[in-house]
């Protein structure tokens, strides 16, 4: 397996992003095409497209939906667990200041940049995206939903 950066911490379910979701957009757009060449079943064609529209956003929506609000749960215990261990302070004194956003990109650090970055995020009030720019010793999440 590659090492995990910034640069490739994307994950993708191949089931979902490869095969249902361009079928989706397949049927998608066979239902739009019986709308604009099929005037005589004009209206089943349009709701087999908004169904289609239903289930694929319902999917997603779905699928993300309970995979990411345990999972951010998760996220949020390790990183409190982590903090106290490498701080001896416990998250809640800080967690207020911080985004899940911010706790979620702090979590790619070392132990060793750990701590100074929280610093500076708190001081600097810092986004994800310059967290996870500035983290100089990536450490993988190959878990991640």
């Amino acid at each position: 397996m590659k090492e995990q950066e910034y640069k490739n911490h994307t994950r993708y379910y191949p089931a979902h992003h490869f095969v249902f979701y361009p079928l989706v957009i397949l049927l998608l757009g066979i239902s739009i095409r019986g709308i604009i060449n099929d005037p005589g079943n004009r209206w089943e064609w349009i709701i087999i497209t908004a169904l289609v529209l239903m289930i694929g956003w319902l999917s997603f929506m779905v699928r993300q939906h309970y995979a990411l609000t345990c999972q951010n749960r998760i996220v949020r215990l390790e990183f409190s667990l982590r903090y106290y261990q490498l701080t001896g302070h416990r998250l809640e004194e800080i967690e207020a200041q911080l985004t899940f956003g911010q706790i979620a990109a702090l979590r790619f650090a070392s132990d060793a940049e750990l701590p100074e970055l929280i610093t500076r995020t708190l001081a600097d009030n810092l986004e994800p995206d310059a967290i996870k720019r500035s983290i100089t010793n990536w450490q993988p999440d190959h878990m991640r939903v």
